[in-house]
């Protein structure tokens, strides 16, 4: 029988590629014989990326790609195309947050920049809208493709403080749904657009916000850990097999769907 997770040959595109959890997870799909395209803002990360990419083996390119800016999105995708012939995956890995845009303690929702918070709008929805619109068309030739979205725990219910980035990724989960309707209803059931949202990981941006120099854990990070039944956070490798599975056959009647990796989070009320 077809091996469904059978990843070999796809040519899977990573925004966000120089981060933790979409970085690490384009590693991953490489080491399970995709071809991966490593697509990052700052050309230093992504030739470092890169660089280690090459390491697991050639099936692998690297282009600065800035998700907010169209025409730089368009000529990625027509260099993977005229580099690799066509496209299976888009994951949507690229996006953060602003200190304008959150509501930090000693400060209340009025002063809240609205220059930050349309830019994390702008980062993380448009710079989730822009390349799946561009790849889309290819897969809408090929019929066939998929499109995997990252979510936020902070989409679906009140999480304190990142006003700008909940708002952004809430619109995520409706652009996920809205578009696996549109793609499936008008061009068939060969194409998928589905979410993952990641529960609270460790990472270069939220280090010090939930983790004190000395191993012990923040006010935040106690808060975070109160409301997870796992009691812990989550490792960088524990959203690979979601993606993993979101990306392969055996996920083909999978579509418009944002699936939580959170240790229990978004289940429980803490009570």
């Amino acid at each position: 029988m077809k091996n469904l997770f059978d990843l070999s040959n796809k040519v899977i595109a990573v925004t966000g590629a120089t981060g933790v959890l979409a970085g690490g997870a384009a590693k991953y799909l490489q080491e399970q014989g995709a071809h991966v395209v490593y697509l990052g803002r700052r050309k230093e990360k992504v030739d470092e990326a890169l660089t280690e990419a090459l390491k697991i083996s050639k099936n692998c390119l690297g282009y600065t790609c800035d998700v907010t800016d169209q025409t730089s999105i368009d000529n990625v995708h027509k260099n993977i195309i005229a580099e690799l012939g066509h496209i299976d995956v888009l994951i949507n890995g690229a996006g953060g947050n602003m200190p304008g845009a959150t509501i930090g303690p000693g400060k209340d929702v009025f002063d809240l920049d609205m220059d930050d918070y349309s830019k994390v709008l702008d980062l993380n929805l448009k710079g989730t809208v822009m390349p799946t619109m561009a790849f889309a068309k290819t897969f809408k030739a090929q019929g066939s493709g998929c499109v995997i979205n990252f979510s936020s725990m902070s989409a679906a219910q009140t999480l304190t403080r990142v006003l700008g980035y909940s708002n952004a990724k809430a619109a995520v989960d409706n652009f996920t749904k809205w578009m696996s309707t549109e793609m499936a209803l008008k061009y068939g059931d060969g194409i998928r657009v589905n979410a993952l949202a990641p529960g609270f990981f460790i990472s270069d941006q939220n280090r010090a916000l939930l983790i004190n120099e000395d191993g012990s854990y923040t006010e935040r990070g106690q808060q975070v850990i109160n409301k997870t039944p796992f009691r812990r956070f989550g490792r960088q490798e524990e959203v690979f097999g979601t993606i993993h599975f979101l990306a392969s056959d055996a996920a083909s009647f999978v579509t418009g769907s944002v699936i939580p990796v959170d240790g229990g989070f978004s289940t429980f009320t803490g009570v």
